[in-house]
């Protein structure tokens, strides 16, 4: 069976991520089809604009994209291409998972968290900002609805139940942010008490922060709102080796953007040293998402195996290899 998948190259690094990825996924036999499309700053001078209509167009059909870093430029145009992305086709999900791999320079071991962030709405969505004409007063407005917190909030819920994780960590600020966190905390509970089968536990977002660093394995499963989501999932990030390792999906109820979280580094673009793995995990959770957990499973395996074997890895991973080295070695283990 054959899955078409739009992919986007994406700006510095990302073609050559993406490259290492496709080999990587060719050698898997996934049955995967690929519809390349444009995006960021790579196209601006081609098509006048930094997404496409034809690339729309393209995620709206295939339902699923893979995409690598794009750049977006500073002062126009939108606030964020990823941002745009996520409103555009409601990947109201934002899942990132940091998990300790062997070969990295993690100060932690043994770290398993999932971290599930709403993408849709709230402070880092960017929506009523204003600057007074005097220019010394800045404001932003914040919108927090029971709809868009009820779904993510299930939807974390639902996933720690589908892969037998025993806790959920609701991350909040409510304490202050007595409205809009309030409100977020106030449903959470609500949806908590359709799953007595999985401990909830609440938590506030600066405590998260401390906790995370002082005891980061007593969490599981986090879900939270869009800027401390942002926030918690790259110190989670951090706790397993940095943004190299940390794949993220965005998932809605019509598509899915499975993506590297990581910048696109423009400083080494070109070099051929680039470490594809956060690509690459973020192949994997495509591959758990079109039904094909074995393939996802295998994959990560074969990352894995090559992280511990320090095996033609790129430099950031300790190794003297390149980005095509690395994709090798993880093929040579499927």
């Amino acid at each position: 069976m054959s899955n078409r998948i739009s992919v986007i190259r994406g700006d510095g690094i990302g073609p050559e991520i993406m490259d290492a990825t496709l080999r990587v996924l060719d050698a898997l036999k996934a049955g995967l089809d690929y519809e390349f499309v444009d995006a960021g700053m790579a196209v601006l001078d081609k098509h006048g604009e930094l997404l496409p209509a034809a690339t729309l167009e393209s995620i709206a059909r295939n339902r699923i994209a893979l995409k690598s870093p794009l750049t977006t430029p500073v002062g126009e145009g939108f606030t964020s291409i990823n941002v745009e992305l996520r409103k555009r086709f409601d990947l109201y999900a934002n899942v990132r998972p940091a998990i300790s791999f062997p070969g990295t320079k993690a100060r932690y071991e043994n770290i398993d968290i999932i971290t599930v962030r709403e993408n849709t709405e709230g402070a880092y969505i960017g929506e009523g900002q204003a600057m007074s004409l005097d220019g010394q007063t800045a404001t932003l407005a914040q919108k927090i609805t029971v709809k868009g917190s009820q779904r993510i909030v299930r939807y974390a819920f639902d996933l720690a139940r589908a892969i037998g994780r025993r806790k959920v960590t609701v991350v909040h600020k409510a304490n202050i942010l007595k409205s809009t966190s309030g409100l977020f905390l106030k449903v959470a509970r609500e949806v908590a008490a359709d799953y007595p089968d999985i401990e909830k536990q609440e938590m506030i977002v600066d405590n998260t922060c401390m906790q995370l660093v002082m005891n980061p394995w007593q969490f599981d499963v986090i879900v939270t709102t869009n800027l401390f989501g942002d926030i918690l999932s790259d110190l989670c990030a951090g706790l397993v080796g940095g943004l190299g390792l940390a794949p993220g999906a965005n998932i809605g109820s019509e598509a899915a953007i499975l993506e590297a979280v990581h910048g696109s580094a423009p400083d080494i673009a070109g070099r051929g040293i680039a470490n594809p793995c956060a690509l690459l995990l973020a192949a994997c959770q495509m591959l758990d998402h079109i039904g094909q957990p074995d393939n996802a499973r295998r994959l990560r395996l074969a990352i894995r195996a090559t992280l511990d074997a320090r095996d033609r890895t790129t430099p950031d991973l300790g190794g003297s290899g390149s980005t095509a080295s690395l994709a090798e070695a993880v093929i040579s283990r499927l």
